[in-house]
């Protein structure tokens, strides 16, 4: 058997540590925008490139002239049409691949009463269910949604942050956005997740607060004003229903959050 497969194993090329290496990063790269384009109106773009791909490769081999001078005179600008279509996940590939580190996920906040002041007042909108959503910045510079609200560079206490939020205020909607100890600004417009898996089930809050974490690599802190339960994104995901212990532990270390998908779990639709 080994003798029969011999020549055809001798004629491959040899690999070398370069190649294993370059086999492994064109790999992780792929895998990364796979996940990014999974469950996302680009997976169905993709399969419809897919679909080209193949009719033109039939179209060749059926010898339909008319059809694969079509195909291929639209081909040089099937780079820019992706570029196009694909920008929010290829800005999302990057921001991905930048994050990354040997040691340590995210930063903490720079004190400890910074995170309890954000605890008391998460507290406090929950037990009288006042909607409130807050952004706390972590490696990736959140500026451009910091230009969208009302600059503040406030001190951050459980009293200013139930004032922004307290409904019927001039800034309640929208999200407060916190820099190491200081609170950037409010009403705030992030933009919105546009994952099919969650559309279903989650409100407009919930889906802001997701949409920013699968751009940058912030922690958003949700309180829905119709249940008063408190939830937490991070890296595109959510966790819903957490315990204020839960949100210190994501404030203060430095982890990277393995959150469960609850998707199947109905979110009540925020205002």
């Amino acid at each position: 058997m080994f003798s029969v497969l011999s020549p055809f194993v001798s004629s491959l090329p040899r690999l070398t540590w370069v190649a294993a290496l370059d086999i492994v990063l064109v790999a992780i790269i792929i895998y990364q925008f796979i996940q990014i384009v999974r469950g996302r109106r680009a997976a169905h773009m993709l399969s419809g490139l897919l679909v080209l791909v193949l009719v033109y490769l039939l179209a060749v081999s059926l010898k339909l002239e008319l059809l694969r001078t079509l195909l291929a005179t639209l081909a040089p600008y099937t780079a820019f049409a992706m570029i196009v279509m694909f920008q929010s996940e290829i800005r999302r590939l990057l921001a991905r691949l930048g994050k990354q580190r040997l040691i340590g996920f995210g930063s903490r906040l720079q004190r400890r009463e910074t995170v309890d002041e954000i605890l008391l007042a998460l507290q406090q909108l929950a037990h009288q269910k006042i909607g409130g959503l807050i952004v706390v910045e972590r490696e990736i510079g959140l500026r451009t949604f910091i230009e969208s609200g009302v600059p503040l560079d406030a001190a951050i206490s459980r009293d200013l942050l139930l004032a922004l939020f307290h409904p019927g205020a001039a800034m309640h909607d929208g999200a407060v956005i916190i820099q190491g100890d200081r609170i950037a600004a409010a009403a705030c417009f992030l933009p919105l997740t546009m994952n099919p898996e969650l559309l279903r089930y989650l409100g407009t809050r919930h889906r802001a607060a997701i949409g920013v974490t699968e751009e940058t690599d912030c922690i958003s802190l949700i309180v829905s004003e119709e249940t008063g339960r408190i939830s937490i994104a991070q890296y595109g995901e959510i966790e819903y229903d957490v315990t204020l212990e839960r949100v210190e532990e994501a404030l203060t270390k430095r982890e990277r959050p393995a959150l469960k998908r609850a998707f199947g779990v109905a979110e009540e639709r925020q205002a």
